[in-house]
């Protein structure tokens, strides 16, 4: 058990969290204010401090390197009403351990307190220390929520990132937040696409070539790795890299050097490198395909990135994102969907990910002549998945928010498994006392012979 101060300016979720932590042995003191927490801090030398992050006056942003200084190793947990990649990874660099969203839910929130005050015992090691809108990531999920505390963690490091996941899951938006978030933000960051070009062109590409060096190298060029000098070099789709290319990278990242084409004397490289791929490097190493030295090097830190079919809690949030960015590209003003067009948005497995979601956005909303999306102006693909795609039947009906996405889902879920809610906790990916938040707050009902299903 331990010695535990919530600092949150609403009352009563402060006057909740507080009961329930007592009932589980806690001793637990509140403040409503940055000042109040730091005299609180003073008085009684807690173990664990639960912050809120948006609060008058100091937010618990400003206020948390206030904490920590006063008191050094003191553990933090994060809890904040908002879904936002930035104050996530700056909470994590600022020193908090977990990150927790209202409406909390007491599992989260429990394990989070039960790890923490386990590793302050010494029961565990610790092993870590604590812009534009089409650069932003969003998503509420536990998988992206991780994602967001890992960029955080390396942001600020040196290590080599390997980003990993299918085609359209936003590689490239990492590598752009953990550049953003680094110690170099000003600096440059260069992409190179590893499956672009042929070997000889991607060569003279990455690392640049002199006068005279091969027929057409009329003058001398610098590559993408002197372009990233004090900044960071992005290398997409690195799996594709021919055998030769994969020797002179283990060297960059061995010797951090790179000699261009031509050249006589290396020159010396301090770009951050990222590296991503759709491919598994695993079974290529295995297949003999990729140097084992070089994969090892590169995943000094993996973050994998869920495809969209995995994560459809994030889809009533993506679409709102998107939807906003689209319509200021192409000045249009569209807010509604209807509800068949939804039922497709749901029901399609999303092979392309997030940006194919993207780009079903933008071309439905360039053939829309009003203010809301309808079936009729979704690709064909999504359409054939719909019941309501085929017959003429009646105009479908507009549906005033988002939310009705995930509304869709959790009712699709409970009837697909019995209005089982153990089961359906499980295929949505969510805790019992969340569901029973979201079956309240939706006013979804089970059948009365169901209602003891459990």
């Amino acid at each position: 058990m331990g010695n535990v101060l919530i600092v949150d300016d609403d009352v009563a979720s402060c006057r909740t969290l507080q009961l329930h932590l007592s009932a589980e042995g806690h001793q637990v003191r509140v403040a409503h204010d940055v000042n109040s927490g730091l005299d609180a801090v003073r008085a009684v030398a807690p173990d664990l401090l639960i912050l809120d992050i948006r609060m008058p006056g100091k937010s618990g942003l400003e206020g948390l390197p206030e904490f920590t200084a006063l008191l050094p190793g003191l553990h933090v947990i994060m809890i904040t009403a908002f879904h936002d990649m930035e104050s996530t990874i700056e909470a994590v660099q600022l020193g908090a351990e977990e990150y927790i969203h209202k409406p909390i839910d007491i599992d989260e929130l429990d394990a989070a307190v039960d790890k923490i005050l386990r590793q302050s015992s010494g029961e565990l090691v610790r092993t870590g220390c604590g812009d534009a809108d089409h650069l932003t990531m969003v998503g509420g999920s536990r998988a992206m929520k991780e994602v967001f505390k890992t960029i955080g963690l390396v942001a600020r490091s040196r290590a080599t990132v390997l980003i990993t996941g299918e085609s359209g899951t936003g590689k490239e938006l990492v590598a752009h937040a953990i550049h953003r978030s680094g110690e170099r933000p000003d600096g440059p960051f260069v992409v190179v696409n590893c499956a672009a070009l042929v070997e000889t062109l991607l060569e003279s590409d990455m690392f640049g070539h002199e006068k005279g060096a091969f027929t057409g190298a009329v003058h001398r060029q610098l590559g993408k790795f002197a372009l990233a000098n004090n900044g960071t070099i992005f290398l997409d789709e690195i799996g594709e890299l021919s055998p030769a290319m994969q020797a002179k990278l283990l060297r960059v990242l061995q010797y951090k050097e790179f000699t261009p084409l031509g050249a006589k004397q290396p020159q010396v490289s301090n770009a951050r490198i990222i590296t991503a791929t759709n491919l598994d490097l695993e079974s290529r190493v295995a297949a003999g395909h990729f140097r084992e030295d070089l994969y090892y090097r590169l995943q000094v830190v993996n973050i994998h990135l869920p495809p969209l079919r995995e994560r459809l809690e994030d889809l009533p949030p993506l679409v709102d994102s998107l939807l906003r960015r689209i319509n200021k590209e192409l000045h249009r003003s569209v807010s509604l969907i209807t509800r068949e067009a939804l039922e497709a948005f749901h029901s399609y497995p999303w092979p392309g990910n997030v940006r194919e979601l993207e780009n079903t956005l933008l071309k439905a909303v360039a053939l829309s002549s009003g203010n809301t999306l309808s079936l009729d102006q979704l690709p064909r693909t999504l359409r054939a998945g719909s019941a309501g795609a085929e017959g003429g039947g009646p105009p479908a009906s507009a549906l005033p928010t988002l939310a009705e996405l995930e509304r869709n889902q959790v009712r699709k879920t409970l009837e697909a498994v019995g209005w089982h809610k153990g089961k359906a906790c499980e295929v949505l990916g969510v805790s019992r006392p969340r569901l029973r938040r979201m079956l309240r707050d939706y006013g979804i009902e089970a059948p009365s012979a169901n209602e003891a299903d459990d």
